[in-house]
């Protein structure tokens, strides 16, 4: 018998629309950010996608 892994906790992953709103910044920012990989992010295809967390700590460093 295997064990499963367990999930703390599900984050749910933004768009570059709700990440921007978010932060109260403009989506153009949000493109341009991941232009330059200055934000972390996930690429589905050819969609973008983020976790907030993830892009608050990327400003902490």
């Amino acid at each position: 018998m295997t064990k499963t892994p367990q999930l703390k906790s599900v984050e749910r992953l933004m768009t570059p629309g709700q990440l921007a709103e978010a932060l109260n910044v403009g989506k153009s920012w949000v493109y341009s950010q991941v232009r330059l990989k200055k934000i972390p992010f996930l690429k589905m295809g050819k969609y973008l996608r983020f976790r907030l967390s993830e892009v608050l700590e990327s400003f902490e460093r």
